[in-house]
């Protein structure tokens, strides 16, 4: 059996032995035959909200919150096709301020934005980064269950009139993308968002893929998104290779519902067993920049694996873990995994980033991780896994070891798929 793994901008090819290889991934849902057209229409006919141009007043700020890079959101389709929308109901480009989600990640520089919105939107309108380390760049908006400030960029909390765009996909702790998690913490302080994703959430075994209502965790998120008024969303679904399968504008939280509902019928796959061995990937580019975004495909893989299994993350990887992040640091501070949970679990203990860290000790509880990346073997090692070389080899290695009834589970799309166990 010849399978192709997501990776970087272009794919590994495996062959893996038909009769012991289980291949699991999104129901095929094809792209809409008209994009810019159901983008208009959905503004036009939203769900549980006015249609745009009701929201519009003379002279009105308006604030677009966008995803950043490590999304894979069409924005350099989207975004033109809203601010199109907006100039035909009268709103001028001073008016609008577009502000990049980047919740606790890197800014993104301008080569970068212009990739993402286009070289026509970056020159033209007033694009910003969020500042999630600048409390003056942000109002406090009562403050989160564990006591701190929710604070929230001030260009979202000020403006009169809130577009949130974005993609919804399954998320590993926060249920879903999209929806609120634009605001909250895609424009939160990192105080904030520190709080919010603390050791008692992300352990919450309520915290995981698919699970909105009932997760602490994007209960309160919820909440504090809600806090700075009313937000029209504009999110949309994709298949594998970008496409727009659907698109869901609106109120923030019954507009996010209706997508949830959808991507939940295609990417959410039941299988009847766990396996000995399962690849997984990180959908490739950009979301397998790094090792930070690569959890999320080691968190979906993890499902479905067996108490000692072997699970493979094939992420290119090519920003590193990032050398030098919060992750790293916290990686390098402890000597194993089992020690990076002592130190979350200790009283006043806490880090930026640490639910990555978390999530992946988390899962080396149950498996031996193997990473086939481009990150040094040094580097590997020093973030708690192994290197793969050769992810074929590897595979065929492990079912020879684990004997004839062992059986290997693929998810070339990593967490555009996430199975569950019935």
């Amino acid at each position: 059996m010849k399978v192709s793994l997501a990776y970087g901008q272009g794919h590994i090819d495996l062959e893996l032995p038909d009769d012991r290889t289980t291949v699991i991934q999104p129901a095929d849902r094809a792209g809409l035959a008209d994009e810019r057209g159901a983008v208009h229409a959905a503004l036009e006919h939203p769900i549980g909200a006015a249609p745009l141009r009701d929201w519009l007043r003379p002279g009105a700020r308006i604030c677009i919150l966008f995803t950043d890079i490590t999304r894979a959101t069409p924005n350099e389709r989207l975004i033109p096709w809203l601010l199109d929308h907006l100039a035909s109901a009268g709103v001028t480009r001073d008016q609008i301020t577009l502000l990049n989600q980047l919740g606790t990640h890197r800014p993104n520089t301008r080569a970068e934005l212009e990739r993402m919105l286009t070289p026509a939107v970056v020159a033209q309108y007033r694009v910003l980064n969020h500042e999630p380390d600048d409390h003056a760049a942000c109002v406090a908006l009562g403050v989160t269950r564990g006591g701190v400030p929710a604070w929230i960029n001030r260009h979202c909390v000020e403006a009169d009139v809130r577009i949130v765009t974005g993609f919804i996909e399954p998320h590993f702790f926060a249920g879903f993308s999209g929806g609120p998690k634009g605001i909250m913490p895609g424009v939160a302080h990192v105080e904030t968002v520190m709080s919010n994703h603390g050791a008692a959430h992300i352990g919450d075994p309520r915290a995981t893929f698919g699970v909105c209502e009932g997760n602490p965790l994007w209960e309160e998120l919820r909440d504090i998104a809600l806090r700075v008024g009313p937000s029209f969303l504009l999110n949309v679904t994709l298949n594998h290779g970008r496409a727009i399968t659907g698109v869901f504008a609106g109120d923030l939280l019954e507009a996010h519902r209706a997508g949830r509902d959808f991507v939940r019928s295609s990417a959410m796959q039941p299988v009847d067993r766990a396996f000995d061995i399962v690849v997984t990937t990180n959908s490739g580019y950009p979301l397998d920049m790094n090792l930070y975004q690569g959890v999320k495909g080691m968190s979906a893989g993890a499902r479905i694996i067996r108490e000692g299994g072997t699970l493979i993350l094939a992420a290119e990887c090519r920003e590193g873990v990032p050398a030098g992040s919060p992750l790293d640091r916290l990686l390098r501070e402890a000597a194993t995994p089992e020690e990076i949970l002592g130190l979350l679990a200790t009283p006043g203990f806490v880090r930026p980033e640490q639910w990555q860290a978390q999530i992946q000790a988390l899962i080396q509880r149950r498996a031996r991780v193997l990473v086939h990346s481009s990150i040094p073997d040094d580097v590997l090692r020093a973030a708690h896994l192994e290197p793969c070389p050769d992810v074929g080899a590897t595979v065929r290695a492990e079912l020879a070891a684990r004997g004839p009834a062992a059986r290997v589970a693929v998810l070339p799309q990593g967490p555009l798929t996430i199975p569950y166990l019935t």
